[in-house]
Formats: C-alpha cells, sequence, structure tokens
C-alpha cells in the first residue's frame, strides 16, 4: 500500500524516499550508540560462545609430505630412446591430465587399503576413535579394511602447488606420531605402487612385442620370397628398372629421330615427282629450276636445245625458207635434241619415283621398330608395377621387424633398470603444534564476528523500529516539510501523565489537565518556544497568501493533536491574532474540558442557529485573543453534518470574524470526518507522536488527505524525547538547565506576565 501512494509535494515522494533509503556512516553510527548494549551483548555472547566451542574442541596435528612428478623421466638409455609406457610426456593438456589422475590415484581406496593391512588399522581402536595415544583407553572395537580406508581418506588431502610439478600430501590426525606413520607408510606404498604398475605395463609390452617380432620376421622371409621367384619368371635382371627405362628410352629416341628423316626426304621425293610428271612432252625445255640443278645433263641438253632454236631461227630471219637445206638441218638437230632431253626427263622421273619407294619402305621399317619399342616399354612399365609392390612389401616388412626389434632389446633394459618418474621430495614431517583448534585465531575471529553480529543487531532493531522518531525520518518517510516539534511534557509531573494515559485510552479524565495550555501558563518554557516555531513556519510557508483556515489532523487517536491545536492556537494568539479554535471531533471531543467550556454552545448548536456565537465573550478563553468554540451535543451523523453546507457557511463566517481559524480533527484514518474537513480548509497540519506513530500509518492518513483533494501543509512531531541524542540541536527546546527554559518572571501587580509580541500580518 505505501508504494500506491504518492504525495505531490516538491521533495521526494514517501514511497520514492522510501525506496532511495541509505545508511550513511553517520547514522548508522549514532544507531549503534543508540542500541550499545544490544550490540555489547551480542558481541560478548559471541565471543564467549566461540571461545568456550575453541577450548573444548579435540586438538587434531597434521603431517605433510610433498611429492614431485616428472613428466620427463630419466632415460638412461639416451634421450632418442622412447619410453615403452607413457609416463605423462605430451601436450599441457595431457600432462594436466596426468597430474589430475595422480592426486586421484594418491586418494584411492586401493593405496587407502594397502596401507591399513600394512599397519593392521582396521584393528587399532585410537585410530577408529580418532584419539591420542595418551587419551584413556576406549572400548576394543574392530572394523573391516575398507571402513577403515574410508576413515583414513577422510583425514588426506591433496593440494597441488600452482605452477610447479609438486603437490604437498596432508594427513590429519589426533596423534602426532600416528599421523607421520601413516603418512609414511602411504607414500611409499602409493611410490611402490607407481614403479610396479610402470613394470608391468613395460611386460606386457615386451611380450606382446616379442609376438609381433616372431610374425613379422616370417612375414619378412616370405616376401624376400616372393620377390626372387618373381625375377626368375620374368627374366629381370638385377639392374636398376630406372636403367633399363633410360636406355629403352633413347633406343626410342633414335628410331624416332630416324623415321622423323626418313619421312623427311619421302616428302621431298614426292614434290620432285610431282613436278616432273607436270613437264610437257612438246616443251621439254620448261623444267623445273631444282632439276636442272641438280642433273647437269639435262642441262646441257637444254643450252644444245636452246642453241639449236637460235641457229635455226637466224637462219630464218636471214632469209632462208622451210625447205633450204640449212633449215631442214637445223630442224632434225633440233628434234634429235628434243628427243635426247625427253629421254632424260624421263631417266629423272624414274630415279626419283625408285627412290621415293626406297623411302617408303625405310619410313614403314622405322615405324614397325617404334612401335615395338613402345610394346616393350608398356611391359616393362606392368613389371616394375609388380616388382615394386614385391619390393615395398619386403622393405616395410624388414623395418617393421627392425623397429619391434630395437624396441624390445630396450624394453628388456628399462624393465632391468626400474625407473620412475615419481619421488618423495620430502618425506613426512613430525607435526609439533597443532592444526585446530586457533585459539588465539578463532578467539579474535570470535570477538571481530560478535562485533560484526552486535552491529547487525543494533542496525536489525533499529530497521525493525518503523516508528518516526526524528525530523529526518518525518521527512525522509513522509515526504513532507517538517513545521517543527513539540518536547514531551515533564515525566515527573505524575498528574499529567495520568491524564494523558486516561485520553489515550479514551476515558475522560477526573479534571481537565494543564499540559495543553502550557504556552499560555510557561510562555518562556521550551515548549513554548517551539510552538513558536511551529506558529513561525506556518506564516512564513506562504507570505502571499497565509493559510486563513488549517485543520489540525492526525492519523491515529492519543497522538496528541488537540495538545499541538492548543499549542499552536496560543501561539497564534501571543502574536497579536484573533485566533478561534474549533473543535470538530464530534466524536470524543476535548477542547470544553481544556478551557473550561460547557457543552450547550457549540458547532452542532451553531449549525442550527449560527447566532448562537455571535456573542465572542461566550466564546473566550483565559488566553487573550483566543476563541474557543466547543463541539457541541455529540450528533449521530457527524460526517453528513460537517460536510453539509451549513458548515461551510459557518466556516465562513468565522473566517470574516477572525485573523485565524483552527480546527480540531478526529484521527484521519479511524473517521472520515478528517478527510472531509480537509477539503474545506486552506491546509492540513498532520501530528505524529514520535517513537508511537509508525511510517506506514502516517503514509496511510496522507493518503487519506490526497485521495479527497486535501492539501498537507507540513507534519508537527509531537513528544519529543529532547534527551535522546538524535534531535541534536532541537535540544534547546528542552525544559532543563540548557537552551532558552528559564523558569516564568513573577507578573507585575495588575499588569501582564509580559509584553505581548507585535502582531503578525493576517
Amino acid at each position: 500500500m505505501a508504494d500506491e501512494f504518492r504525495a505531490p509535494s516538491p521533495s521526494l515522494s514517501p514511497s520514492d524516499a522510501s525506496a532511495e533509503r541509505s545508511f550513511d556512516l553517520v547514522a548508522a553510527w549514532r544507531i549503534i550508540s543508540k542500541h550499545w548494549a544490544t550490540a555489547l551483548a551480542t558481541m560478548i555472547f559471541v565471543a564467549l560462545s566461540v571461545t568456550f566451542y575453541t577450548l573444548g574442541q579435540k586438538k587434531i596435528y597434521q603431517s605433510t609430505a610433498t611429492v614431485q612428478f616428472d613428466p620427463n623421466p630419466p632415460r638412461p638409455l639416451g634421450r632418442g630412446v622412447d619410453a615403452v609406457v607413457d609416463m605423462g610426456t605430451g601436450s599441457y593438456w595431457n600432462n594436466r591430465d596426468y597430474y589430475e589422475t595422480q592426486y586421484k590415484v594418491i586418494r584411492s581406496t586401493r593405496v587407502a587399503l594397502a596401507v591399513v593391512a600394512q599397519l593392521s588399522l582396521q584393528n587399532d581402536t585410537y585410530f577408529l576413535e580418532d584419539l591420542p595415544k595418551d587419551a584413556a583407553a576406549p572400548a576394543p572395537r574392530s572394523v573391516t579394511p575398507e571402513e577403515a580406508a574410508d576413515l583414513l581418506l577422510e583425514r588426506l588431502l591433496v593440494e597441488p602447488v600452482k605452477d610447479s610439478r609438486l603437490a604437498i600430501v596432508r594427513y590429519n590426525d589426533a596423534d602426532r606420531e600416528r599421523a607421520q606413520r601413516v603418512l609414511a607408510t602411504l607414500m611409499d606404498v602409493y611410490i611402490e605402487q607407481n614403479l610396479d604398475e610402470a613394470l608391468a605395463s613395460t611386460n606386457s609390452a615386451v611380450d606382446w612385442l616379442r609376438t609381433q617380432l616372431d610374425k613379422l620376421k616370417n612375414d619378412l622371409e616370405a616376401s624376400e620370397t616372393s620377390l626372387h621367384e618373381y625375377k626368375l619368371s620374368n627374366n629381370i635382371l638385377d639392374v636398376d628398372f630406372e636403367d633399363q627405362t633410360n636406355l629403352l628410352r633413347e633406343e626410342m629416341k633414335q628410331i624416332n629421330d630416324a623415321l622423323t628423316s626418313v619421312r623427311t626426304r619421302r616428302e621431298e621425293f614426292a614434290a620432285r615427282s610431282l613436278e616432273l610428271s607436270k613437264v610437257d612432252p612438246n616443251s621439254p625445255t620448261d623444267l623445273p629450276a631444282s632439276e636442272l640443278i641438280q642433273s647437269p645433263v639435262l642441262q646441257m641438253l637444254r643450252a644444245r636445245q636452246e642453241e639449236c632454236v637460235r641457229e635455226r631461227d637466224s637462219l630464218i630471219g636471214s632469209g632462208k625458207g622451210e625447205n633450204h637445206p640449212d633449215v631442214r638441218a637445223a630442224n632434225e638437230r633440233i628434234a634429235a635434241n628434243r628427243s635426247a632431253l625427253i629421254a632424260e626427263v624421263k631417266n629423272v622421273q624414274g630415279a626419283v619415283s625408285r627412290d621415293l619407294a626406297i623411302v617408303k619402305r625405310q619410313e614403314a621399317g622405322l615405324a614397325s621398330l617404334l612401335e615395338n619399342a613402345r610394346k616393350q616399354a608398356f611391359e616393362l612399365n606392368s613389371l616394375k608395377i609388380e616388382y615394386d609392390r614385391l619390393r615395398r612389401t619386403k622393405d616395410n616388412t624388414e623395418k617393421l621387424y627392425q623397429l619391434v626389434l630395437e624396441r624390445t632389446k630396450e624394453s628388456d633394459l628399462q624393465r632391468m633398470m626400474r625407473v620412475n618418474n615419481i619421488r618423495v621430495l620430502d618425506r613426512p614431517s613430525r607435526p609439533i603444534e597443532p592444526l585446530r583448534p586457533r585459539v588465539a585465531t578463532n578467539i579474535a575471529v570470535g570477538v571481530f564476528a560478535g562485533l560484526l553480529l552486535g552491529i547487525v543487531a543494533a542496525l536489525g532493531r533499529a530497521l525493525l523500529d518503523r516508528t518516526l522518531k526524528t525530523p529526518d525520518e518525518v521527512e525522509r518517510e513522509l515526504g513532507l516539510p517538517l513545521l517543527g516539534l513539540l518536547p514531551e511534557f515533564d515525566k515527573g509531573n505524575k498528574r499529567e501523565a495520568e491524564l494523558r494515559r486516561a485520553n489515550r485510552r479514551g476515558r475522560r479524565a477526573a479534571q481537565p489537565g494543564r499540559s495543553e495550555l502550557v504556552v499560555h501558563d510557561q510562555p518562556k518554557s521550551g515548549i513554548a518556544e517551539a510552538a513558536r516555531a511551529i506558529r513561525t513556519n506556518l506564516l512564513f510557508m506562504a507570505p502571499d497568501r497565509p493559510y486563513k483556515t488549517l485543520l489540525i489532523a492526525s492519523a491515529g487517536p492519543a497522538e496528541g493533536k488537540t495538545t499541538a491545536v492548543c499549542c499552536i492556537a496560543v501561539a497564534m494568539a501571543q502574536a497579536g491574532q484573533r485566533v478561534v479554535l474549533i473543535d470538530c471531533d464530534l466524536r470524543k471531543p476535548r477542547l470544553h474540558h481544556i478551557f473550561g467550556k460547557g457543552m450547550e454552545i457549540g458547532v452542532t448548536s451553531a449549525l442550527l442557529d449560527d447566532s448562537v456565537i455571535d456573542d465572542e465573550s461566550a466564546l473566550k478563553t483565559e488566553v487573550e485573543n483566543l476563541y474557543v468554540i466547543p463541539a457541541g451535543p455529540i450528533p449521530p451523523n457527524p460526517a453528513e453534518l460537517l460536510h453539509s453546507d451549513r458548515f461551510k457557511a459557518l466556516l465562513r463566517k468565522l473566517q470574516g470574524r477572525f485573523d485565524r481559524v483552527l480546527i480540531d480533527s478526529p484521527p484521519l484514518v479511524a473517521v472520515t470526518d478528517g478527510t472531509v474537513l480537509s477539503t474545506l480548509v486552506d491546509g492540513t497540519v498532520l501530528v505524529v507522536r514520535a517513537a508511537i506513530t509508525t511510517r506506514d500509518f502516517a503514509r496511510h492518513g496522507i493518503r487519506a488527505l490526497y485521495d479527497v483533494g486535501g492539501k498537507t501543509v507540513g507534519v508537527v512531531l509531537n513528544a519529543v524525547d529532547l534527551n535522546r541524542k538524535e534531535y541534536g540541536v532541537y535540544h534547546y527546546y528542552g525544559h532543563k538547565s540548557d537552551g532558552y527554559a528559564q523558569p516564568p518572571a513573577e507578573p507585575a501587580p495588575g499588569g501582564p506576565a509580559e509584553p505581548p509580541p507585535p502582531p503578525l500580518p493576517n
């Protein structure tokens, strides 16, 4: 419910203020100093409890030993010889797994059972009961070795040393000699078991290697026999296949070169034959130049032919005719020479044809040789593939055989050397001082813990207290400005205390008390000063539009709202203002008792006839400028009367006649009268009782005002015990020897006790 409340105030709303609450050091110190008895009692109780508990504990001693793990153990056979059994070598993660495994092995049941068996711990009653040897003899008892091993492991700890290959093994026991003996035996058993496991693994590896060695030897002999038989069956010499391939490649190159040359010649002869076939028998002189160059006979015959033709042409040119003997002789020479030339051309053609045929036969032979060489190369490749497979099988088997043979010999040597990669760096020590209890440390921790718990208890007690006590709490929790506080009345006045208790229980006192009029009776008291401070804050909160009508209310009963309204009214009247005080608590009115008025004239009678209040003499009080309108006869329906138009008219009439109108209201939470009145006034002053009114209850009352649109001016903190330290500068309001608490001066005969203060503006 408190989270739903939001106060329309320039400061934080109550819910926001509550959400943002935090303890600073000063506030915490004040709380602790306030509840110092609780803190001190808690600290003493915790410290004594820890001390007695520590002194009653059994002394436990701890023996320690240091173990070194070497992932790279000594290798007497050389660094190049790998161990048959891997002892942790490898990457970082492999080494880490190896270390973690060894830690678990040390705390394994197997090692613990071996220690129990060697020391007969299952029958050692002192060990089973964890008692020192000088303790009273317990009743003999025996357990199973497994149960004794579990007890041993419960007292055993293994702690790795960071960034090293070391581990610290700790064993706790009530007897210091037994702690050293058990841990020493455990270390010996662990080292021996680690060596035995390594040797057992080596023996297993050696047996397996011997079996594989015999098998590989048989496989090697079989592969050698298969390779030899293959070479015999295919006539393969011991010459390397690569050399044979090179020879065959060179032969194929030579044949291919010869074939290329022959084909070139064939093309030459074919071209000559084609050119010679184109020679015209009627014009044998038109021969290719290449033939003429190659054949001197053709050159001679052609030259002779050309000479005979020129000779004939010269004869005809000289005038001789065709029948001239010389011309006929020349023609005959030309014919004879042509026949010789044609015959020679035919001879050349025949020779070229024969050469072409020879070249073609050479080409066919070379092509056949090249094809045979290629076939031989392919056959050689096929033989080489099978040969390589057999040779590779033989070589691999031979390598494996050599490797297994070497590792077998190395394993035999390692088995005889008994190399261990784990050793005890520091043997178990005999403890001198007990591990626990640490008396001084425990007592110091107990005192410190008691101090902390005492502080927590003091703070918790303060947090559980939900009442409003200080001005800071009022402003922070309620989100409203503090108008001031009213100190608590003197507790030595038993009569006043009885009257207040009677009022809280709802009973009427036998006689009216004067505590409500202390401002008038003791104008120089601390309470009067506090009331005047509230008056000043109210008057100067809105100097331009001062509050003319004020409602003084509280969330619940017995919070001092009637006392507060009387003190404020008297303080305003002392300032020279005409103040009327209206008792609107139509359920349990009190103002008529305080001021000695009757019930005949009051609010309820004025609602029937407002002329009853026209006579101010009936409303006057012993306080100058202060007038009181009692509640009058108690009606059955107070809320309806206060919400009526007649009551509103009554308020307007009083506002016109007086400078200030103060209204005493019933509780806001209990009844709705106060919330109805808050809508008819300029502002409402909320009264809370210090150390009595709770935060939630006060918020509930403020929310009731805001729900109906009422305006809350501020809060008055009532019944404050100024002897408490948290009230700080407000101590001068006290009525003891400090501050302004002075006894009132004797009034002059016939005159007032003190001159009245100047009047304040309306």
